[in-house]
């Protein structure tokens, strides 16, 4: 029986020697004259892409480090008191070297952790493209300043074929590295900016490997992408409900009409105040031919709301929870930019997306006659 026990204490020695370090060590190293006791915190973003502080530190004789447990790799960010800046890095368990300048904080240097040492691949060949805009950037300035117009020209157009390099670019990493945690943020960033058609983009999703899916950026790339699948043409625009400006509670399905546009819009947006009075005359012309118009505000204020109202004569019903772009209908419909606007038929159907000014009135013309 002792020997029996004696050989487990062995084994369970063994397994303790061989067993990976649980969490996280950051050690940095920073170069540059910098006083002791200066303060480094290390923060992430929330739910709303507010910055949180996770911890606090100081720099003493140049080094500084972080320790702790991350339960998923995640990005976050290190800021340095008194310095412009920050220096982002994945966040995951093991042992992260981190190497840099106190006044170049975008060139520092990561190493030690998967998903940094993929993320380091991925700066590499971004901070020598963003070097390349800024070099363009100060030369058109100059050119600029002498009058030398075929240079500005030519310097435009050469940076219209850089722009198109970074996109190449970031298309082609995410298709490479389907492991990187980056990758996932790259095709968040490329949905956003309607950079490539959806179905590409649920293509290269579909790729990521298993891990990377079940991460916080690929959870929420893929909630993006069936938004995204359920305002597409041709799907039933999702119902919502919201508050009036006199507080009742108004639901999408009790103003559908003939023909009905959703309309996402601000009293500070001045593109949508623009677009008001065409909107106003399509309205005129098509409401007692079955055109129905829902208002979905993105203000937080109700007073400028209402005087917007009022202001540009939309005589329409108006919804808003009034959080600006956290408004859950706003999330529900994706809209990151207003204005934005679905034009459903009678059946709920989406029809078209975002048409204005004559389009607007052609497309509502062609639906109801």
């Amino acid at each position: 029986m002792k020997k029996f026990a004696s050989i487990m204490l062995i084994l369970a020695f063994l397994a303790a020697c061989n067993s990976k370090p649980e969490g996280f060590v950051i050690n940095a190293k920073v170069s540059g004259e910098l006083e002791n006791g200066i303060k480094v915190y290390l923060k992430t973003t929330d739910s709303l892409n507010q910055l949180q502080d996770i911890d606090t530190t100081i720099v003493e004789n140049g080094v500084f480090s972080f320790t702790g447990i991350q339960d998923s790799p995640k990005l976050h960010y290190i800021f340095l008191e008194k310095n412009r800046g920050n220096i982002p890095l994945f966040l995951e368990n093991g042992n992260i070297d981190l190497i840099f300048q106190k006044d170049s904080l975008n060139y520092a240097q990561l190493k030690g952790t998967p998903q940094n040492e993929l993320f380091m691949k991925f700066l590499g060949e971004s901070r020598k493209m963003a070097e390349r805009a800024r070099s363009m950037q100060r030369d058109m300035n100059q050119a600029a300043r002498a009058q030398d117009t075929a240079t500005v020209t030519s310097l435009r157009e050469e940076y219209v074929e850089l722009q198109d390099d970074v996109k190449n670019f970031n298309i082609d990493f995410a298709k490479e590295n389907p492991d990187a945690l980056i990758s996932a943020l790259i095709l968040g960033n490329l949905l956003l900016g309607n950079a490539l058609p959806t179905e590409e983009i649920q293509q290269m999703y579909d790729a990521l490997a298993p891990n990377i899916k079940a991460s916080e950026p690929g959870k929420n790339l893929k909630k993006q992408l069936d938004i995204l699948k359920s305002t597409d043409i041709g799907s039933v625009a999702p119902e919502f409900s919201a508050p009036t400006p006199e507080g009742n509670i108004l639901a999408l399905s009790d103003v559908k009409g003939k023909v009905t546009l959703v309309d996402f819009w601000a009293a500070w947006c001045r593109p949508c105040r623009a677009e008001n009075p065409n909107i106003v005359s399509v309205y005129n012309k098509y409401h007692d031919k079955g055109l129905n118009i829902v208002g979905v505000s993105l203000d937080a204020r109700a007073e400028d709301w209402n005087k917007a109202i009022e202001a540009d004569g939309l005589e329409w019903n108006h919804i808003s929870n009034l959080k600006r772009f956290q408004d859950p209908i706003a999330q529900l419909y994706n809209i990151n930019a207003i204005p934005a606007a679905f034009l459903l038929d009678e059946n709920g159907v989406i029809v078209a997306k975002n048409l204005r000014g004559p389009a607007l009135e052609q497309k509502v013309a062609e639906l109801l006659n």
